[in-house]
């Protein structure tokens, strides 16, 4: 069964839009006027956001997600979006928002899985596509074998800012799927095989909403846990990927600042 079920979907009329959405919410009160970024970074890590809400300046904004705050010391240009649950769907509904608002350009820092035997722990990966293996980019892209993509532009700024801060890096396609615990090892083996360094929840459809509505969006992982053996070696909450995921976002924060 293809997605979406209903083939002509692309070609009809949403009923429902991001701008309808937003001016209900703020008729209500429950968004409220605040100062719109230029560019937010989505992240997921509970820790991550404890940790920048700690050492930033930070204003938090209620009613955008599950915890959305703006950096002050960028003069409100960058904000910070977390808590905001796990997998595609939560986070594409937000971006769709705050599209609508008027931010222009998102990086989306986030932990993986690692499929390759040369990757490690912590190691940090700046994703070039996205294999489509969840449901959202499909009620996006038309065509089913168009790719997800990251904006170039802002893919090349993180890099070179990774390069600056002397971060290494390496480059690559990730697998995203909305199925943690069917992640299977002929799939593993088959995408190993096709060079495809990471595997995590979101890429993909962040890539295909962002592709649509004309905005920018990159994407980089930190390696939190590896199936390249066929087997999980989680090292989720070790200090090296903590650390590392806190260098991703700092440099994602000096990219857009």
């Amino acid at each position: 069964m293809p997605i979406p079920n209903f083939l002509g979907k692309h070609k009809s009329r949403p009923i429902v839009t991001p701008q309808q959405h937003v001016a209900y919410f703020r008729q209500q009160g429950v968004i409220p006027d605040f100062p719109i970024p230029d560019s937010v970074i989505f992240c997921y890590e509970g820790n991550l956001l404890e940790r920048i809400t700690t050492v930033e300046k930070v204003n938090q904004i209620h009613g955008v997600g599950g915890g959305f705050y703006l950096l002050t010391q960028t003069d409100n240009r960058v904000a910070v979006s977390g808590n905001n649950g796990i997998g595609a769907p939560g986070v594409s509904m937000l971006l769709e928002i705050l599209i609508e608002l008027g931010v222009k350009r998102f990086i989306n820092v986030g932990i993986a899985g690692g499929l390759q035997k040369t990757s490690h722990i912590g190691d940090v990966v700046v994703c070039t596509s996205a294999i489509r293996d969840e449901g959202v980019s499909y009620h996006y892209l038309e065509d089913p074998s168009a790719p997800a993509l990251p904006s170039e532009n802002l893919t090349a700024a993180l890099k070179q800012t990774l390069e600056h801060d002397g971060i290494c890096y390496t480059e690559g396609p990730t697998w995203t799927t909305d199925a943690f615990f069917r992640e299977t090892v002929g799939e593993i083996q088959h995408y190993q095989h096709e060079g495809v360094i990471t595997v995590e929840m979101e890429a993909a459809a962040l890539f295909a909403i962002s592709s649509m509505r004309g905005v920018e969006m990159a994407s980089g992982f930190v390696i939190s846990d590896s199936v390249a053996e066929l087997v999980w070696h989680p090292q989720i909450l070790a200090q090296e990927t903590h650390e590392s995921l806190f260098r991703l976002y700092q440099a994602a924060r000096a990219t857009l600042q």
